[in-house]
This record gives structure tokens, sequence and C-alpha cells, in this order.
């Protein structure tokens, strides 16, 4: 709802932004301050993540946004890239077998991020394309002090980082990793900022930009060319909608899992209000994970080549099937694990913003694995994403490697409605998890949670974040409710997790309440933070 108008004046915009990172969110409430509107504050905290949260977000990476407009009309921005154009299926099988690398150049597909942030901005910037890149610039030459987050992933991924002279330069000097509140100044990215600035997003798809990173990834042995970057552009889709009681949830549609959400909560609503799953009935939100999980694995590629459209995966007849194998899946002998080494930190940015006037954005943002394929093209500074490693090299997948296919995809912004009117933004760092964290912050939203408790509350993830990663396991931090617990223990081997552990993804909130309120909430698991600015007088 609009803010109420005070008498005799008229209200001044404001906005609601989260992210993960304080110095995003301060430089999207310095945009609002001076005149700017939502769009404007999104996408500027969006380049400043690249800066200063390389290892999950970078202008190497893919982008998928929800856009909304005052008259309530909501934009999908696909902006996830597809293989080069000279990929051959034959030639990664007999390199690799049927499962894609996780890393290395190979993994590289074509970087969305920089073409879907100028989609954004022909939604409704009212601020030139140029300055919302200046804060971002401004951290990179002059340096910004490493967060939290970051320095525990530079640390926990150093062999990783080691192994690339790029990220070994940048991020562990002389072997020395940085660490938190240490200067980490990026000269090079600075110089593609500046670029990017000067000369748009065209110098990148097509042009000099474009031409410097390309000659940089071939030395490496990769594969994509110019004329692959020329091509590319992102997709304004309709977004995917399903009602859960008084709201109707909007996701992304395919290549993207936002389907899965919509099958966990669709799933859930045909159980009925006695159904209690963020409690005694946790087993079986963890079995509607684990079922989600095998779709994802069984259905999702590239629309253009799925054997079944999402709309017919949310068909009530199927959720009910859902719903009824996850309660009467045969229970597993409790087992617990000890946590071991390696595990996921970093991987995606979410960036949510709304203002006074109707627009909000949902915009995720990602490098897929913690510095995604471990690769820093020295000469642009880009960190590169390995959001290829998804792909299959099975001649039976749906989400099989061929030219010019969009791999399966984990980002999935989300946008709640109730009639006409804005209720929440909500999107979350967690790669394969993420429909399973999106679904409790949305689950204790729905219960009447504020925005900071919804993404503060424990949870637990199953299978974890990574592609990698083993999808019969729990993974779940030790305050979760012991009926909870007990629950998930029942059904799956559970792996114990402390307080706010980064396994279980970052979230970021904004609310709008009945009388237009905004109210912003940054996951405590990362270094963000929420605000809600004003326009200055």
């Amino acid at each position: 709802m609009p803010v109420p108008k005070a008498s005799g004046a008229s209200p001044r915009r404001r906005c609601a932004i989260a992210t993960p990172h304080t110095l995003a969110t301060e430089a999207a409430a310095d945009v609002i301050r001076s005149g700017g509107n939502a769009i404007d504050a999104a996408l500027t905290a969006a380049f400043v993540l690249t800066v200063v949260y390389p290892h999950n977000t970078a202008l190497g990476g893919d982008l998928i946004a929800l856009v909304r407009q005052p008259d309530g009309t909501i934009t999908s921005v696909n902006s996830s890239g597809p293989a080069g154009r000279h990929v051959d299926l034959a030639d990664y099988r007999s390199r690799y077998g049927e499962t894609m690398p996780v890393t290395g150049v190979d993994t590289i597909t074509i970087p969305g991020a920089v073409a879907g942030l100028s989609a954004i901005h022909d939604l409704g910037a009212s601020r030139a394309w140029s300055e919302h890149l200046t804060a971002a610039y401004d951290l990179a030459a002059a340096g910004a002090p490493v967060a939290s987050s970051l320095a525990a992933a530079i640390r926990e991924q150093l062999t990783l980082v080691l192994g690339d002279p790029g990220l070994a330069t940048l991020l562990a000097p002389g072997g020395e990793p940085l660490r938190t509140g240490d200067q980490l100044v990026q000269p090079a990215l600075a110089r593609s900022l500046r670029t990017l600035a000067e000369d748009g997003p065209s110098t990148l798809y097509g042009g000099q930009l474009g031409r410097t990173l390309i000659t940089g990834l071939a030395a490496l042995g990769g594969q994509l060319d110019i004329e692959d970057l020329a091509r590319f552009s992102p997709r304004l889709e309709e977004p995917l909608r399903g009602s859960v009681g008084q709201w109707d949830v909007w996701t992304s549609g395919p290549n993207s899992q936002g389907f899965l959400l919509l099958e966990i909560l669709g799933a859930l609503e045909t159980l009925g209000p006695d159904c209690q799953p963020l409690g005694r009935d946790a087993g079986v939100l963890s079995e509607l994970f684990r079922l989600a999980t095998a779709d994802r694995d069984r259905f999702l590629a590239d629309p253009a080549f799925m054997k079944f459209r999402a709309t017919d995966l949310l068909a009530s007849e199927r959720l009910l099937e859902l719903a009824r194998d996850a309660v009467q899946r045969t229970e597993s002998p409790a087992t617990n694990l000890l946590l071991g080494s390696g595990r996921p930190k970093g991987d995606t940015v979410a960036v949510v913003t709304a203002d006074s006037e109707g627009r909000a954005v949902c915009l995720i943002q990602s490098v897929f694995h913690a510095f995604g394929a471990a690769i820093l093209e020295p000469a642009t500074g880009f960190v590169m994403h390995n959001r290829g490693s998804f792909f299959s090299l099975s001649p039976e997948s749906v989400n099989q490697l061929a030219p010019d296919r969009r791999p399966a995809h984990t980002l999935m912004p989300v946008m709640v409605t109730r009639g006409p009117n804005l209720a929440w933004v909500v999107g979350t760092m967690g790669g394969k998890a993420q429909p399973q964290i999106l679904a409790q912050v949305l689950l204790r939203l729905f219960a009447g949670q504020t925005p900071r408790e919804a993404v503060a509350a424990p949870r637990w993830v199953v299978g974890g974040l990574e592609v990698d990663q083993v999808d019969e396991i729990a993974y779940v931090e030790s305050p979760v409710v012991a009926s909870a617990r007990q629950g998930i223990r029942a059904r799956l081997p559970m792996v114990d997790l402390p307080r706010h552990d980064e396994t279980t993804g970052h979230a970021q909130a904004v609310a709008v309440l009945d009388d237009g309120t905004l109210v912003a909430a940054s996951d405590p698991r990362s270094d963000g933070r929420g605000e809600t600015a004003e326009v200055s007088e």
C-alpha cells in the first residue's frame, strides 16, 4: 500500500533494502537519499557486492531477478548464460565421463550478470547506468575491508585459491590468505568497472572488455568466443505463481529451480492446518525437501528441452501425491554424523528492495560455488562462475550439455503478494538448498514473524548447498527445536551445525506492512544489514 500522505505535503519516497554486506546496503541507501528508487538501490548494491563479496558473486557470474512496477506488474529477468557454441559433448565425455568437473575453465558458461543488471535498469531506474557503478568502482580502486564471510571462504578454499594465479595474487599474496579487516584492493576490476560505466554493457557483450576477457580465458583453454558474448541477451518472462492461503508466491520459471519452492509449499498446503512443518512434522518437510531435489535432478533444464512444463509439475493432483509420499516414507534409523571439512562458504547473494511507490526488486546473482570456477581472469579482474558444472554429461539427461543450452539453475528470486498488495520480497544464498531455505523463511512470515525473526530463526537444509554434496544428509543448526530435530533424525542422517551457520545460507527479506511501513532484515549469518532510507529534502 502507498504511504499515507501527510496533510498539506507530498510524501517523500522511502525504500527498504536488505543485502548480505553492510557496504552494499549503505551504498543503496545513499542512492535513495539522493532521489533514487528501489530499482536504483538494487542495482547499486549488486555492483558493490561484486567487489566486496567475490566468493559469492562477480561480474563473471549470472543473475535472475523479479522486478515489480508501481502498477503491480512483476517481470522475471532471466540472465543466466548458456554454454558456448563450440562445446562438444563427446569431447567432454571422453575427458570427464558422465559427470562435469566442479571447477576449471570447462565449467564457465556465458556470464549473464552485467546484461541482467542492464535489463533491470531499463525496467525503471531513475539514475543513469554509470551512477550505479560509482560506489563499486571506488571500493575496488581504494580498497574495502575483508568481511568475515570472505575471510572464512579464503581460508577454507585456500587450495583452490592458491591454484589460480589471479585468485592467489589477489586473495593470498605471498601465500598468506587475507584476514578479516585486511584491505582488498582490486585495480583490474576497478578498470573494468570504469569501462562498463563509460561504454555501457555492450563493451562486455561484443566489445573491447569482452575481447579482453575472452583472450584471458582462451589462454586457459576456454572455448567461449566473442561471438558467444555478442549473441547473448537476457530473457524477460512471466514469473511462476503459486497460492498459499491468502498469499500468492511469485518466482522465476525454468531453467530456474523456483518451481521447487511452489512444490514444497503447495504440498504442505494439502496437509492442512494440523501439519507443523517447523516442529513435530519437520521430518515430513525434510522429505519434501528431498523429493523436490529429486524433481530438480529429473526434470529441470533449459525449458526448450524439458519433458514437462513447470505448471504440470505443480498440478494439484501431483502436489497431493508429493505430500502423501512425504508422509508415508518409511522412517530410517536415527543417525548422527560428524561435520567434515570443506563446508560451502558462499555461492550467491540476494538483494531485496521495495519502495513506497510500489516498486520492488528481488535480485539473485551468483558465481555458483565459492569463487566459482576458481578462476580470476587477471586482465579484467573478473571472478568466473562455474555454472556449467550443473550440466550433466549423461546422454539420457534433459540437462545434458549442448551448444547454446542453458544449464539447470539454482537462482530463484521470490516475491509474495496478498491481493493487489506487495507483502514480502525474499531471497537467499543457498545453491541447491534455496527452495528449502526460502520455504522455512516464508512459513515463519506467514505465521506472523517479523522479517528479522524469520531470517534469523534456526533452520536446516537437506543435501547441502553445492552440486557435489550428498542429497541424503540433513544439516541442522543446534537451536532447531527438539521436536523438529527428532523428526528430521528419524528420516535422514543428520549433521549438527552451530547457531547461524553459513551452511544454511544467507536470507534477506523486506516486508510491506498493511499501513505501508517498510521493514528490512538481513540474515545474521551474513555480513549484511537491512535499512530503510528516505529521499532527502
